[in-house]
């Protein structure tokens, strides 16, 4: 852990009552605030992982709707749970949430501590001490990246921090001591909503923070830079796919659920893995973001041959799916947007049919 700092040698108490007393008159209302339970905790924080919030509120709604509980979406399909997980990304979550309630049905109680959380796969530390301060009372602390930007602040840590899962484990330590061991829960909300409202990221509103007399960044007058990440390098690629369609259909590729990413998830072919070329300028060109690496999307709008087509029967991966049924397909949030956008200009090739 850092050195010490004055923040880390004032009254423990003070800041937690001072920290819950702020979370009481600001808090956001959230569903999975107003009925707590362990299952609604593992939907909220697998949903709230590397999401806005206030994209997966009516996703959980949505979700809880369907499957209220672990032995309801113990039955559930795979399709289905990754369809209505669509948009939110990462569907190695919707997996593991279904292989978790799966094995949570199978159990007489769910577990109660974060120890046993983290035995689940897809459960790493910040989930599991999620679910057990929330739904069980365990005085253990949680630690995204709201909880390490206000602990870099208010103990000044200015050494660079190689990434988001080496800095969690840095102030797990000064997370657990600031953790109230009477309200383990609402103490650890109250720090990730603080992170997310006021402590925010290169725009800290020191004037409305209930910690600020503790702060050593806000002495230093340097909050906005804290904390501080080695930086890394930003590449781009450029992904070339295809939009086909054949009487109403739409050519998807389903990924086969040995894959690293998306597996089970339906997307926009790439024009390579279907052995064609691109004819003219592509209908649509979309950049997206995924980690360190930018990505130039280009979609050619093609006329299949009858040759194409009869060779892409005997492709297991493909399958033709009837454009008003596209909601209902397991699409990621970028393909189905763009899907949407091509169909809303009559699905068209952008210079007439291929040669």
């Amino acid at each position: 852990m850092p050195a010490a700092k004055p923040a880390r040698n004032a009254s423990i108490s003070a800041m937690r009552r001072a920290l819950l007393a702020w979370f009481g008159r600001h808090r956001r209302p959230m569903p999975w605030r107003e009925k707590v339970s362990a299952y609604r905790t593992v939907v909220s924080e697998l949903m709230c992982q590397q999401t806005q919030i206030a994209t997966a509120i009516p996703y959980f709604e949505k979700w809880t709707a369907k499957w209220p509980d672990f032995k309801d979406l113990a039955k559930a399909e795979e399709s289905e749970v990754l369809a209505l997980w669509a948009g939110l990304g990462y569907y190695s979550r919707a997996r593991n949430l279904l292989n978790l309630a799966k094995q949570v049905a199978a159990l007489k109680s769910p577990p109660r501590t974060a120890a046993e959380w983290r035995e689940f796969k897809g459960v790493g530390p910040y989930t599991a001490a999620a679910i057990a301060s929330i739904a069980f009372a365990e005085p253990v602390a949680v630690v995204d990246g709201n909880v390490v930007r206000v602990l870099a602040r208010l103990d000044g840590v200015r050494a660079k921090l190689r990434d988001a899962s080496s800095a969690a484990k840095l102030f797990t330590s000064r997370a657990d001591e600031l953790v109230d061991p009477k309200q383990p829960g609402d103490f650890n909300q109250a720090m990730m909503e603080l992170g997310a409202t006021v402590c925010r990221k290169g725009e800290p509103d020191c004037a409305k923070c209930p910690l600020a007399e503790w702060c050593d960044a806000k002495k230093a007058g340097d909050a906005q830079a804290l904390p501080r990440f080695v930086s890394k390098e930003r590449k781009e690629a450029v992904v070339e796919r295809a939009l086909i369609t054949r009487e109403g259909k739409i050519l998807l590729r389903r990924n086969p659920h040995t894959a690293k990413r998306l597996a089970g998830m339906a997307e926009i072919p790439v024009l390579s893995s279907l052995g064609v070329e691109p004819a003219g300028e592509p209908a649509l060109v979309r950049r997206r973001t995924i980690g360190t690496v930018t990505y130039e999307e280009k979609l050619h709008a093609l006329e299949p041959k009858v040759a194409e087509v009869r060779r892409w029967a005997k492709d297991g991966e493909l399958e033709w799916v009837a454009a008003e049924a596209l909601d209902g397909a397991a699409l990621s949030g970028p393909h189905r947007r763009w899907l949407g956008e091509w169909l809303s200009r009559g699905g068209r090739t952008a210079r007439g049919k291929r040669p």
